[in-house]
Parts: C-alpha cells; sequence; structure tokens
C-alpha cells in the first residue's frame, strides 16, 4: 500500500520529493551563478489567447493580461468561429483599448471554425514578441505572472516556461478535487524542472521562444494536445524546458465530473499519440535527450498506465486482504504518509493562503487518490480503444459559469473600464506583424465541434 502511495517509481517519487522543496534554494543559486548572464534588454512579449464560445469568460482573461505588470507587452486573441457573443465582446474591449492610448496592443481577429492548433498559428503569425505565451481563454493572469516567466528565459538554453496552473472554482466538489489535484501535481513539477525533466507545458500557462517555435514549424494542426505535442518535441530537438511555480494563473476547472472525464479522455489520448510518435526517446541516449525523462519519467508514465488499467484488480486484492485479515495498518500507513505530503505542499504553495482548505481534505487525500484515478482509468480505456479503432478525438469542452467574471481572483486587481493597451506598431511593423485590427467572422460560416 505504501509503495502504491508512491506509484510505480519509489525511485522517482523520492528524489521528487527530496528535490521540491529545494527548488527555490538551487534557483536561487543558479541565478546568482548567471549574474552578467542576465538579458542585456528586456524581451517583447506576445500573449496568445484562442477562444471558441468563450462569452462568459474572456473578458476576464483579456482584462488580466492587460493588467500585467510587464511593460513590452501584447495580447493576440484568435476568435476560431464562436457561435455565441465572444466576438462582440471583444469589438468592445478593442474600441476600449483605441480609446484608452495606454501602452502595449491588442490585436483581435474571428476566423472560421478550423481547430485551436489552427487559431494558435493564425495568432502566432500576428504577433511580434520575441518570447510567446499561450492562455486559455478561461483563464485568468496574475499581475506579475509574466514578469516570473521571463525570469527564466535569462538562461539562453531556455526554450518553453510552464507556469503555475490553479482552479479558480473550487468551492463545489468537483473543483476542489482538481484544486487538489493540481497542486499535488505541480509540486513535483518543481523536482521535475530542476532535472529538465518536464515534457508537459499546459496551455493554459505555457511560454515558449519564438524562435524554437519558428525552428519547428508552429504548432502541430493534427493533434488536439497542441500543447503536449510542442513541449516533447521541443525535449526531442535538445531544449530546455522548465517550471516556474511563482507565475501564477488561475484557470476555470471541469464543472462536473462529465466534463472532467471529458477533459481527461482528450488529454490521455493526446499523450498517447504524442508518445508513440515521439517513441525513439523512451530508453534514449542520443546526447540531445535528457536522461532522466527518457530512461525514468517517460517509461514510468507508460508503467503507471498499465498499472492503472490493473487497478480494479490491485483494489480488490487489498480490499479482501483486509477484510480477512483485520491488519489496517498498511492503509493507515498510506493515508498518513499521503496527509503528510498534503499538509507540506500547502505549507510551502506560492499562494498558501488560496490552499489552506486543501488542510481540511487531506486525511482523505488517498480517497481523492482513488477518484481521480478512476475519472483516468475511464480516459485510458476509452483512449485506447479510439486508437486501436483508428478513431479521432474532437475538441472536449464542458459549460462555462464565468468563474472570474464577477468577482477578481487572489492578487489580481479589479476590472477596469478601460483596456491597458494602445498602438505599438512600430515594433509589430519591424517584425513584419500586421497592424492592430479586427475581422469579422464570416457570415454563414458553420461552427465545428473540436
Amino acid at each position: 500500500m505504501v509503495l502504491l502511495a508512491m506509484g510505480p517509481s519509489p525511485f522517482r517519487y523520492s528524489v521528487q520529493l527530496v528535490l521540491a522543496p529545494l527548488y527555490e534554494v538551487i534557483m536561487a543559486r543558479r541565478r546568482r551563478r548567471q549574474g552578467a548572464r542576465c538579458m542585456v534588454r528586456r524581451p517583447s512579449v506576445s500573449v496568445l489567447v484562442p477562444a471558441w464560445n468563450e462569452e462568459v469568460g474572456i473578458e476576464a482573461t483579456v482584462r488580466s493580461v492587460l493588467a500585467s505588470d510587464y511593460p513590452d507587452l501584447e495580447l493576440v486573441v484568435v476568435d476560431d468561429g464562436s457561435t455565441d457573443r465572444t466576438a462582440e465582446v471583444m469589438l468592445r474591449l478593442v474600441r476600449e483599448h483605441e480609446e484608452s492610448r495606454r501602452p502595449g496592443r491588442l490585436v483581435f481577429r474571428s476566423l472560421p471554425n478550423a481547430g485551436k492548433s489552427r487559431a494558435m498559428n493564425t495568432a502566432l503569425t500576428l504577433s511580434s514578441g520575441d518570447l510567446i505565451i499561450t492562455v486559455d481563454a478561461d483563464s485568468v493572469v496574475e499581475p506579475d505572472a509574466v514578469r516570473e516567466i521571463v525570469r527564466l528565459y535569462d538562461d539562453p538554453q531556455v526554450m518553453s516556461v510552464a507556469g503555475n496552473v490553479k482552479i479558480g472554482n473550487h468551492k463545489s466538489a468537483i473543483g476542489l478535487l482538481q484544486q487538489f489535484e493540481y497542486l499535488y501535481a505541480f509540486f513535483f513539477k518543481k523536482a521535475d524542472s530542476l532535472l529538465n525533466a518536464v515534457y508537459i507545458v499546459g496551455g493554459a500557462a505555457a511560454s515558449y521562444r519564438r524562435s524554437i517555435i519558428d525552428t519547428l514549424g508552429g504548432f502541430d494542426e493534427t493533434i488536439i494536445t497542441e500543447d503536449i505535442e510542442m513541449s516533447t518535441r521541443i525535449q526531442d530537438a535538445g531544449g530546455k524546458v522548465q517550471y516556474t511555480p511563482r507565475a501564477v494563473i488561475w484557470t476555470e476547472g471541469a464543472s462536473d465530473v462529465a466534463g472532467l472525464a471529458g477533459q481527461r479522455l482528450r488529454w490521455k489520448y493526446g499523450r498517447l499519440i504524442t508518445f508513440w510518435r515521439y517513441r525513439w526517446m523512451f530508453l534514449s541516449i542520443a546526447p540531445r535527450h535528457n536522461l532522466w525523462l527518457s530512461w525514468l519519467v517517460m517509461p514510468v508514465t507508460v508503467i503507471a498506465d498499465l498499472l492503472l488499467l490493473l487497478e480494479p484488480l490491485l483494489l480488490a486484492l487489498i480490499v479482501a486482504y483486509t477484510w480477512v485479515s483485520h491488519d489496517f495498518l498498511p492503509i493507515i500507513v498510506y493515508a498518513a504518509l499521503l496527509a503528510v505530503v498534503i499538509v507540506f505542499q500547502v505549507l510551502t504553495d506560492v499562494r498558501r493562503r488560496q490552499s489552506l482548505n486543501l488542510l481540511l481534505v487531506a486525511p482523505i487525500a488517498w480517497l481523492l487518490i482513488y477518484f481521480i484515478d478512476a475519472i483516468e482509468f475511464q480516459a485510458l480505456t476509452r483512449s485506447l480503444l479510439r486508437i486501436s479503432q483508428r478513431q479521432g478525438l474532437d475538441w472536449q469542452r464542458w459549460e462555462r459559469s464565468g468563474v472570474f467574471s464577477g468577482a477578481p481572483v487572489p492578487n489580481l486587481p479589479p476590472p477596469v473600464v478601460e483596456s491597458t493597451t494602445a498602438p505599438r506598431r512600430a515594433a509589430a511593423a519591424r517584425r513584419g506583424a500586421p497592424p492592430d485590427s479586427v475581422a469579422p467572422p464570416e457570415p454563414g460560416t458553420p461552427a465545428r465541434s473540436r
């Protein structure tokens, strides 16, 4: 039972438990060593927001990005054929932008529906920044998040940086479950970052050097998880991928079990496809590949999926053993160890105050883990079935509640009446980007599920 708590690799879990708490100390030492190598000039940043039927949350997302404390910033929003009021909301925000004449640049385009990856590539061509940050249209960016992401690019070898995604709608049971899961997973991401073994840079808080995206040919439009594919492609090319817990971006999680199940189906399906595409990275000795990633992280992830298929049987055996032997010690030890880990994660979290509610669920964290495993089990079995039948997968979406529309999230100022951007046409022209503009959606264009 204790080994079950550590997953398929107690060694990896133990290393992560040791390294993750040391993240800030090690990163501070690295920054001191870099010293004079820090960037001579501040890079320009483009934030890309693809949107599809996001009328309830897009305004909060746009306003949060424009409230960033990073000065050289532009925001590019591409509407992927929405059938709701997304374009209408954005047109109003663009008008506010033009009237405010504040620093920055805001670009909006509306296109026929062609999928998220196409919208991302369109936004990329409209942008002019040295660094690219992608944000989901149901997310809110804390004011210092962009600056914290940019700091890691002082290292010229860093090609991608993942931000710290947190769940904003955590008052419901399903929201609390996701809040717990994200805290647990992103804690261990700190250890993987120190070892350059981050292979998933989620699209809700992803960033890249423009140069690496241009070199690799943009986002893959043939896969439903373009974020996982891109970060894995960067690792395959020998690029350094990092994570910063200080760049906090709040997102709206699934509001019900069906939405959560659909989301995890997309993630699992996309990751399996990505692993197959980059199967040569497994157990690779190529100099460009990270050994920790190729020899432990990726193989252990596959082993974990194999064990997940056997988990119903393993749980049945554990229950039967406990029932017959009346030996509850393994369960007690497992629950206690997991509770201690959760308490430690909460107390060391960068947004500790917003995570304190998880202390109440620490004693039953083991039950939450099994519920998450049940969601992952259905996602894995459905993914394998689709792959075996050569079936694709459309974009999974749940009903948005606009969790950030009514009130600001922690550390984010209240919404303002005006946009905080104004034209930065000279820099855009140098990079060949078009002027700020709005293209209305083509009439009669049908929407397509993604």
